[in-house]
C-alpha cells in the first residue's frame, strides 16, 4: 500500500501548488491599496489599436468612448481584420484611421495587432501603444493613467478588465462573471499587494513603443495575450497591474458565442499549463527571474471550475482512503486542500462577489463546474487550437 500513498502524495503535492497560489492571492488582495495614481511625467503621445473582425454591430460605442479620452497628437487606429461586414465603414465614419488586413491563412488577433504595429512603424511612431478590444468601454481617465504608467515604469501596464453578464442572463452567466472577477481582479490585486506582476488580459493593455515594436505579436497563439505577457516577463519586463484604470465589456448574449469564447480561453490556458508551465517555473527559479516565476505559478492555476473539480474529487478519494487505511496521513492533505480552496472562494465572494450573485447562488457552483466537464474532456480529445471569433449577438 506504500506505493499508493507515494503516488497519491505526488498528485496532492501537484494540486497544492495552484491551490496555495490561489489562496495567497485572494488573502493578500484584501490588503491591497487602491490609492490614486501619482502622475510624475507629462502625458505621453499615444496610439490606440483596436483589432476588429466583423465588429460592425458593436464597434461604434467603443470608438466614441475612446475619442472622448484622446488628446492632441494621439491616434485611433482600427484594424479591420478579414472583415466581411461594415466594420471599416463604421470606423471611418466615427473618425478613426482604418487599415484593412485580408489574410485567410494567418487568422487571429495577434496577426491583426502586428499589422497595426507595423503600420505605426511607417508613421510618426507614438510613445505608447494602447490595445483595446472593439467591444469594450473605458472608465474616465483610463487612457491617461495607462499611458503615463507605461512610460514611467517602462513596462507593459494592464488595466482592470471586467466583464458583466448581459441583461436577463441566468445564474450560469452570473457565476461566470464571478469567476472572471476573481481571476482578473482579486488574484491580480493580490499579486500587486505582494509587489508581483499580472498576466496580460487581452484589452486595456499599454506598452512603451520600444517594447511593443520589438515584441513577437504575430504568434498565431490561441491565447496570444497570455503568451505575450510571459514573453515580456522572460525579458525582465513583466506586466504591471493598474486597477485605477478600468475597462469593461459584456459576455456574448449568444449562447453559442459564449461557449466558443470560453472554450478558446480555457483550452488555450490549459494548453499553456501543460506545454509551458513546468519549464517556465524552472527557468524562473534557475534565472532568479521573480516576475517570470510568479506569472508561471499564476498561469498554472487552472480555471476555477476545473480546480474545484480536482480538489473536490481528490478530497473525496482522500476520505475513502483514510477510512480504508485507518490513518489520516497522507490522505488528510487532500481534505485540507479542498478546505483551503473553499475558504478562499468564500473570502473572494465576500470581497468581490456579493454584488454579482447571492450567497445562496454559490450552492449552484458545483453544478456549474460539473456542467463544464465536457469542455475539459474535449481538451483531451479534440482540443481547440485555432483562433475563432465569438458570436456576440
Amino acid at each position: 500500500m506504500w506505493w499508493l500513498g507515494l503516488i497519491f502524495s505526488i498528485v496532492l503535492l501537484t494540486l497544492a501548488i495552484p491551490v496555495i497560489v490561489f489562496f495567497v492571492q485572494i488573502i493578500t488582495s484584501l490588503f491591497a491599496r487602491k490609492a490614486p495614481v501619482a502622475v510624475a511625467i507629462p502625458r505621453p503621445r499615444l496610439a490606440v489599436l483596436v483589432p476588429a473582425h466583423n465588429e460592425g454591430a458593436c464597434i461604434l460605442p467603443t470608438l466614441h468612448n475612446l475619442k472622448q479620452q484622446l488628446a492632441s497628437g494621439d491616434q485611433l487606429i482600427v484594424i479591420a481584420d478579414n472583415c466581411t461586414d461594415d466594420t471599416a465603414a463604421h470606423a471611418t465614419a466615427a473618425g478613426a484611421t482604418v487599415i484593412v488586413r485580408d489574410d485567410d491563412r494567418r487568422r487571429g488577433k495577434g496577426y491583426a495587432l502586428d499589422f497595426g504595429v507595423r503600420f505605426l512603424e511607417r508613421q510618426d511612431a507614438p510613445e505608447v501603444v494602447v490595445i483595446v478590444d472593439a467591444d469594450c468601454l473605458l472608465h474616465a481617465k483610463t487612457l491617461d493613467i495607462l499611458a503615463t504608467q507605461a512610460l514611467e515604469k517602462n513596462r507593459p501596464v494592464q488595466a482592470l478588465y471586467l466583464m458583466s453578464s448581459p441583461e436577463g442572463a441566468g445564474l450560469k452567466a452570473q457565476i461566470a462573471e464571478f469567476a472572471w472577477e476573481v481571476k482578473n481582479h482579486a488574484r491580480a490585486l493580490g499579486y500587486r499587494a505582494l509587489g508581483l506582476p499580472c498576466q496580460l488580459m487581452g484589452t486595456g493593455m499599454a506598452f512603451p513603443w520600444e517594447l511593443i515594436a520589438k515584441a513577437n505579436i504575430a504568434s498565431g497563439h490561441i491565447v496570444e495575450d497570455l503568451k505575450l505577457g510571459l514573453d515580456f516577463a522572460e525579458q525582465g519586463k513583466p506586466p504591471f497591474f493598474c486597477p485605477q484604470a478600468v475597462v469593461t465589456s459584456v459576455f456574448p448574449l449568444n449562447t453559442e458565442g459564449m461557449q466558443t469564447q470560453r472554450t478558446r480561453w480555457e483550452h488555450g490556458h490549459l494548453g499553456m499549463i501543460v506545454k509551458e508551465g513546468p519549464a517556465m517555473i524552472v527557468r524562473g527559479i534557475s534565472g532568479f527571474n521573480v516576475g517570470l516565476l510568479a506569472l508561471a505559478l499564476d498561469m498554472c492555476v487552472p480555471p476555477l471550475a476545473l480546480l474545484t473539480l480536482f480538489a473536490a474529487g481528490l478530497a473525496f478519494i482522500s476520505m475513502i482512503l483514510a477510512l480504508i487505511t485507518g490513518t489520516l496521513m497522507p490522505w488528510g492533505l487532500g481534505i485540507l486542500l479542498f478546505v483551503l480552496l473553499a475558504l478562499a472562494v468564500m473570502i473572494a465572494w465576500v470581497g468581490y462577489g456579493r454584488h454579482i450573485l447571492a450567497f445562496s447562488s454559490l450552492a449552484y457552483a458545483p453544478v456549474y463546474a460539473l456542467a463544464k466537464i465536457p469542455l475539459y474532456l474535449k481538451f483531451l480529445i479534440k482540443r481547440q487550437v485555432s483562433w475563432v471569433r465569438s458570436r456576440r449577438d
